[in-house]
């Protein structure tokens, strides 16, 4: 699962870009970078392409994804860039239990929660994406179509 994947629960918004992939919301966290979605609207969609698949790995990748973001938030939306205080690490790369956060939101719609050895499995893309759809204050009616898609329950 690389980082420029558009899952299957995110294709009815985004084939036209109408909304902020998944994979892009990851890279924009792992470079540091806040975006609205007003100022993704004002993103061409060759923007919008490149972020998606431009590489966002390694320091200098991350470095160069969030310089680019900078650039072309200041550029298309003629706005100055926000940026996320430095973080030591992300709470998807956690490996050791699921996290709470993710648990909680699957008994409250009455579904097992993944199990240690799913989470494992999962890519860091694919825990990202589970992490933002639990959030209180995140529309989340793609947590139960995301647990499908990942094989975290039956389809």
């Amino acid at each position: 699962m690389g980082a420029d994947t558009v899952f299957n629960f995110e294709q009815d918004f985004s084939k036209a870009f109408q909304c902020i992939p998944m994979a892009v919301r990851y890279k924009l966290d792992l470079s540091g970078v806040k975006l609205s979605l007003h100022q993704w609207k004002c993103f061409t969609e060759d923007d919008r392409r490149d972020a998606l698949l431009r590489p966002c790995e390694t320091p200098a990748e991350i470095s160069q994804y969030r310089d680019m973001m900078a650039d072309r938030i200041t550029r298309r939306a003629n706005e100055a860039p926000k940026f996320l205080p430095a973080q030591p690490g992300f709470t998807w790369d956690v490996l050791d239990a699921v996290p709470e956060q993710i648990a909680a939101h699957a008994r409250s719609l009455e579904i097992p929660p993944p199990t240690l050895a799913q989470w494992h499995s999962l890519s860091a893309l694919q825990r990202f994406a589970l992490m933002k759809l639990s959030l209180q204050n995140h529309d989340n009616v793609n947590f139960i179509p995301a647990m499908k898609e990942f094989n975290l329950l039956p389809a």
